[in-house]
């Protein structure tokens, strides 16, 4: 009875199986797919069945570096992971040889014609849609395998060194044109302003004083300082006074035309003459002085 027990036992006992919460067993029946079984204990049966245990829970894969052309023929060198799960652990097993590795190769070639069809100013900036784009190429190309494409995420995007030079040069100019373009506003703002504050101080003179007053307070008490001061009454006084006479001051026009001597003519015929001539070039008469 001992032997009959311990064969009954060496027999039975290789065929219990232990699956854990995120297992599932795919049992195959003398080479047949025959159904999924656990998480927890279950039996096979030695010889007539096996069990390959599939995780079911959230799986990275690494997205190894893909070189790629952009649409504007850049060179860039990608990198990224992926995040999938096993929804249907049957079809994962008997439909593909090795689902992780099917995957992979899936992501890559996704990677590379969605990047192949962008601009590198597209790749840089729209990263969010890119990512987008490739989880939906993988979701229709994996769900006949029972797979789910969770995510995928782009590390890295490698361009060539002088490219990268020329872009912070771009970028550098680019900052520098938003800062000129921001302090001529600012210019022209405090351009207006001061207008304003101008034809305000001319319609009312209590402002134009009040004014004077604090340029004066604002240059401190400094020996390298030195400060006239000439009451405004008095400068008033002397603009009406010169307003009052009726005169222009002498300009440089004014003075020219003092200064240049008066035209001869000819007293035969009437031409004018020529500064320091004697004879009239139109009819031959002498010049008197």
């Amino acid at each position: 009875m001992f032997i009959a027990g311990l064969l009954i036992i060496s027999i039975f006992t290789p065929g219990i199986r232990v699956a854990a919460q995120w297992e599932k067993g795919v049992i195959l029946r003398l080479g047949r797919f025959a159904g999924l079984r656990g998480p927890g204990v279950f039996y096979v049966f030695p010889g007539l069945e096996s069990a390959l245990f599939v995780d079911t829970r959230l799986l990275t894969l690494d997205i190894p570096g893909q070189k790629a052309i952009t649409k504007d023929n850049v060179p860039v060198q990608i990198d990224g992971a992926l995040f999938f799960q096993v929804r249907d652990p049957g079809r994962a097993v008997v439909e593909v040889q090795d689902y992780r590795f099917a995957t992979t190769q899936y992501a890559q070639s996704a990677l590379r014609d969605v990047v192949g069809g962008l601009s590198l100013d597209e790749l840089l900036a729209e990263r969010e849609q890119i990512q987008s784009a490739i989880r939906d190429i993988l979701e229709q190309r994996t769900q006949s395998l029972g797979i789910h494409v969770d995510s995928v995420r782009l590390l890295d995007v490698d361009v060539p060194e002088d490219l990268k030079r020329m872009m912070s040069r771009q970028a550098s100019a680019e900052r520098e044109k938003r800062a000129t373009i921001t302090k001529a506003e600012g210019d022209k703002l405090a351009a207006l302003n001061l207008s304003d504050a101008a034809a305000t101080m001319l319609e009312s003179p209590g402002a134009m004083q009040l004014r004077t007053l604090q340029t004066i307070d604002g240059l401190g008490a400094s020996p390298s300082n030195t400060v006239i001061l000439m009451p405004v009454e008095l400068v008033d006084l002397m603009r009406g006074m010169h307003i009052g006479d009726g005169r222009a001051p002498a300009g440089p026009s004014a003075l020219a035309d003092q200064a240049a001597p008066a035209a001869r003519a000819c007293r035969s015929c009437g031409r004018a003459l020529d500064p320091g001539a004697k004879f009239c070039n139109a009819c031959g008469a002498k010049v008197e002085n």
